[in-house]
């Protein structure tokens, strides 16, 4: 949906013709094309004070650093170890640094798209799509990628933070055999991560207001990976731990199809490009200090400062710590608890696990809120006015308990992680390349319009590789379908 800040209106059949308006005299900048959207579109602009993600445009550079920090760091960096397994020190540690810099430079140019020089401001990732790409193929191309990377991640934080809060739950009994048995079923568990996720969103109606949430969330997720490669240090690595590659494949086809899986766990753990855009939508913007400022004031504090300090040491030490023994599920923290269990304080490990579940509920506010405002639009664009409270609470609820149904259907969602993920990789790597060209049309062959289109291009045919390279994992492995049995 777009904003426009100071533009004056000339009606032309079904059109709206829309220009800058100069601050300081009032006049129309005849310099400057005149644009031409639909009056549909321009009649949104007085919902965007309604809606959850443009309600309040009180952020700055601390909120947006705080939500970029909270979202970026998830579920996936916990399997970032395992792609060093596969592919070894050197590759690992190379792959890691390029994908880093390419999301870092995909955000940047999301954040100088949010804002045109018309005054336009596109605060969510599928309206820029549209804008870029078309109307149908906009739609096509973001749709399910952004539904997944808000829903499908909430979905992830359950099935997850379920199985982290009945990990907390066993730690602390221990060796007591009543304790034991009186630990809730997968099922429970699963609905007690939802109904704390949901209760604590009846309280924050905005994104902005999320920044105390955040705020919490950053704290723990950084605490959580310091706990783990400083645990993991100081136990040294265990004994008969291999860092050859080459030891885990059998033959040359099993090599190849885990280096791609490697790169693909590696590519995974940058996500949160689904809610830059909406982010910097909490900003204010005017003609002398665009939201992009702050914006990337935010965006440099989190991704070049804090998220290296979480993400680099927990791969390097990992692997160096557990090498080929950490196993798909749960990736370093199961390898850490099972390593580590009998040696290792309880009160250590469980508040290891007690940070990883804040972390996880305050993250689920943020992915949670992208959906709750497509569902929010839905009713003010019937009925034309805000939400009232009894409406946003009921949808909220309905939005816990559709997520909490998905999760307990398909418990094994987290093996088609590879799979999902590869699917919507260009999201991240590749379409806001694409976008850049599509909208601010660099002239051809010039150093902008090449790195767009190599990484655009380059990012789509990763994205292909990684989905064949996934489909085969699942065939010759299998895939334990376990409907409606959480584990």
């Amino acid at each position: 949906m777009a904003e426009v800040v100071n533009v004056r209106f000339e009606t032309v059949s079904s059109s709206a013709r829309v220009a800058p308006v100069d601050e300081e005299t009032g006049d129309q900048n005849k310099q400057e094309p005149l644009q031409i959207i639909s009056i549909s579109e321009m009649s949104m602009e007085g919902s965007e004070s309604w809606l959850p993600i443009t309600e309040s445009r009180k952020g700055n550079t601390l909120t947006a650093a705080l939500h970029l920090l909270c979202s970026g760091i998830g579920v996936q960096i916990l399997m970032l170890p395992l792609g060093f397994v596969a592919l070894g020190w050197f590759w690992g540690s190379v792959f890691l640094s390029i994908a880093y810099v390419w999301q870092l430079y995909t955000t940047w140019v999301l954040v100088h798209l949010h804002e045109s020089a018309h005054g336009i401001r596109y605060s969510r990732y599928l309206h820029l799509s549209i804008v870029a790409f078309g109307l149908k193929l906009g739609k096509l191309l973001a749709i399910f990628p952004t539904m997944y990377l808000s829903g499908g991640t909430c979905v992830m934080f359950i099935i997850n933070g379920g199985w982290i809060m009945e990990l907390f739950y066993k730690i602390m009994c221990g060796d007591n055999l009543h304790c034991n048995a009186k630990t809730l079923t997968g099922a429970q568990w699963f609905l007690l991560f939802v109904c704390l996720s949901i209760f604590l969103s009846q309280f924050f109606p905005n994104l902005n207001s999320l920044s105390r949430v955040s705020l919490i969330g950053s704290i723990m997720a950084v605490a959580y990976c310091t706990m783990i490669w400083i645990l993991s240090v100081s136990k040294g690595p265990e004994k008969g731990v291999s860092h050859d590659p080459a030891e885990a494949a059998t033959s040359d086809m099993v090599r190849v199809r885990n280096a791609l899986n490697g790169l693909g766990f590696i590519a995974f753990v940058f996500r949160g490009h689904n809610v830059v855009l909406e982010i910097q939508g909490t900003m204010r913007s005017n003609r002398n200090r665009p939201s992009k400022v702050p914006m990337w004031r935010g965006v440099t504090i989190s991704y070049l400062v804090i998220i290296p300090m979480c993400l680099f040491p927990l791969a390097i030490v990992g692997y160096w710590a557990y090498g080929n023994k950490i196993p798909f599920n749960g990736g370093i923290l199961s390898a850490l608890i099972m390593f580590h269990i009998n040696n290792t304080s309880k009160y250590v490990l469980g508040t290891m696990c007690l940070t990883l579940v804040i972390h996880y509920i305050c993250a689920f506010q943020i992915y949670a809120m992208v959906v709750f405002d497509n569902l929010e639009r839905l009713y003010v664009s019937k009925k034309n006015e805000p939400c009232p409270r009894w409406i946003r609470s009921a949808i909220r609820v309905f939005f816990g308990g559709l997520t909490y149904f998905i999760s307990v259907a398909f418990p094994f969602l987290g093996s088609l992680g590879l799979l999902i993920g590869a699917i919507v990789l260009p999201l991240t790597l590749s379409y806001p390349c694409f976008m850049w060209i599509a909208i601010k049309k660099p002239r051809t062959m010039s150093p902008m319009w090449c790195l767009n289109v190599g990484l655009g291009s380059l990012g789509a045919l990763l994205s292909v590789v990684l989905v064949v390279s996934s489909l085969s994992s699942l065939i010759a492995t299998g895939l334990d379908a376990n409907f409606f049995k959480p584990k």
